[in-house]
């Protein structure tokens, strides 16, 4: 079974319900594999555990504000 794994910031419930269904879609059409066999698991990671540039993404993305 085919599994697709995102990491990500923090999202809505309806921003990772269409993630889902959209990636399902795209990766079963690319594949020629049904649907139904695709597992697709979501990572939400606190800005605060991602770094970009030597510091956390959170005060990163301030300061570009």
């Amino acid at each position: 079974m085919p599994q697709i794994q995102v990491e990500m910031g923090p999202a809505t419930k309806e921003q990772k319900k269409r993630l889902i269904k959209e990636l399902t879609k795209s990766a079963s059409e690319i594949l020629g594999v049904n649907e139904s066999s695709f597992y697709v698991l979501i990572k939400e990671n606190s800005l605060d555990n991602w770094g970009v540039g030597g510091k956390m993404l959170s005060e990163a993305l301030k300061e570009r504000h």
